[in-house]
């Protein structure tokens, strides 16, 4: 990450910064009362020093079509709030006989905000500060618009200015990884569709709970992509997100692999936009493949969005006997099996995502005994121990993940041979171990 130069901004001066923007990939604004409420004690409290430290924002410098924006990725609940603290001292007039305030205007007011929850926020939040807005008087006021000061950093890359926040928001919880791809979705959406769009996409992605979203992408996508081609996968981070980087919306990349992804888009777009899709009464899916090339922006949210609700049906099924016994097992809350049985979800997810419920209780067992003899055939069993054996590194005779992505049929798969195991090293496994004798793979 290059050095970003910090500079010192008093209010007056960053409220009045022009082409300073709160981008659409930002959280909804959600500072409640106690946050307002907090921000003008504190400034009413230090009142009397030389200066008052507000905090740091963080903007990124974008240049788009010839025009700069400069997008601000950290401190937008404050920029915000300082906003309307502004605005309700002009309209109450506590502006008009300051010498040097009194035809002050920010440059921020032209801002548009179309999320329902920011905006009930904003509105909520300015009735708050207009009820303490006469404990500004002449002397408070040129203190927070002349000494309350932020120290503003201007980054040219996104994730550089990612990064410094992270870096710099000890106190709060880091951007994940999704949110980095939040960022580049929706810059990629920028003109290939509408503000409804986008505000569209924006709300879904947050009606999403972010540890669930976590969970989603390090655990299942991430790996099941990068085992089916024969990568390592055992932690998602930021390094990573060119995993979930692809073809532009538009899909006007001019290669011969590109082709059909530019059919199934248009055909999907054009269906879906059409009185053909009001006759029918439903829209047509997309056809994802959890190992296909992604195709940036919309189309991403709406895979997301897919395989969000496919591992959730599959996660919780409860027509399938063996997955009964394995949520049932004994050791089943072990770290160890934890692991294993998340091989196990990859698997079936991969081979649902590719075949739908072909042969499923045949695939079900076929899956389910090649995951589980890695548990059986070590004490412990760690990240790593998963990590090697989905790749055929260790303890494995078969490379299933290579197997579905290369299978024509499901027949494929449910032929595979799997190793039969003559003992075992496990504990607190006896259920599994009667399954595994039951299917002829541990003697």
């Amino acid at each position: 990450m290059s050095n970003p130069a910090p500079v010192i901004v008093d209010i007056r001066e960053f409220l009045k910064t022009p082409n300073i923007k709160i981008p659409d990939y930002q959280r909804p604004y959600k500072w409640t009362d106690k946050n307002v409420n907090q921000l003008i004690d504190d400034i009413l409290f230090h009142k009397e020093k030389s200066a008052y430290r507000l905090g740091t924002v963080v903007i990124h410098q974008e240049t788009v079509d010839n025009a700069t924006a400069l997008n601000i990725v950290d401190g937008q609940q404050r920029t915000i709030t300082l906003l309307l603290i502004v605005m309700a001292l002009i309209r109450n007039q506590k502006l008009d006989k300051i010498k040097g305030l009194s035809d002050y205007q920010t440059n921020l007011p032209a801002l548009e905000f179309s999320n329902d929850i920011t905006i009930d926020n904003i509105q909520n939040n300015y009735k708050v500060i207009e009820r303490r807005i006469n404990e500004f008087d002449e002397a408070t006021i040129l203190f927070f618009f002349n000494k309350c000061e932020l120290v503003q950093v201007t980054l040219n890359e996104i994730s550089e200015a990612f990064q410094f926040f992270d870096s710099q928001n000890a106190r709060g919880k880091d951007l994940e990884p999704h949110d980095l791809l939040k960022a580049y979705h929706l810059r990629e959406m920028n003109n290939s569709s509408t503000e409804a769009e986008r505000k569209q996409v924006v709300e879904k992605w947050e009606e999403m709970d972010t540890d669930k979203l976590s969970r989603l992408f390090a655990q299942y996508l991430y790996r099941i992509r990068n085992w089916s081609k024969g990568a390592s996968a055992r932690y998602f981070t930021k390094n990573d997100v060119d995993v979930f980087k692809g073809v532009s919306p538009e899909i006007t990349e001019d290669y011969p692999f590109a082709k059909m992804y530019r059919i199934a888009h248009y055909y999907t777009e054009e269906y879906n936009g059409s009185h053909h899709r009001h006759i029918m009464q439903n829209d047509f899916v997309f056809p994802f493949q959890l190992d296909q090339t992604i195709i940036n922006g919309k189309r991403f949210f709406e895979m997301i969005t897919y395989y969000d609700g496919l591992t959730n049906r599959i996660e919780n099924t409860n027509n399938s006997d063996v997955i009964k016994m394995m949520n049932e097992s004994p050791g089943s809350f072990r770290v160890g099996d934890k692991y294993v049985q998340n091989l196990f979800y990859c698997g079936l997810i991969y081979f649902i995502d590719k075949f739908g419920e072909k042969e499923l209780p045949k695939a079900i067992d076929k899956i389910f005994v090649w995951a589980f003899t890695l548990r059986l055939k070590l004490y412990s069993v760690g990240i790593d121990s998963v990590d090697n054996y989905a790749l055929n590194r260790a303890h494995a005779q078969v490379q299933l993940f290579k197997s579905i992505r290369e299978a024509i049929r499901p027949n494929e798969i449910l032929n595979i041979k799997l190793e039969v195991l003559t003992e075992k090293k496990s504990t607190k496994t006896d259920t599994i171990e009667s399954f595994f004798k039951e299917q002829k793979y541990l003697l």
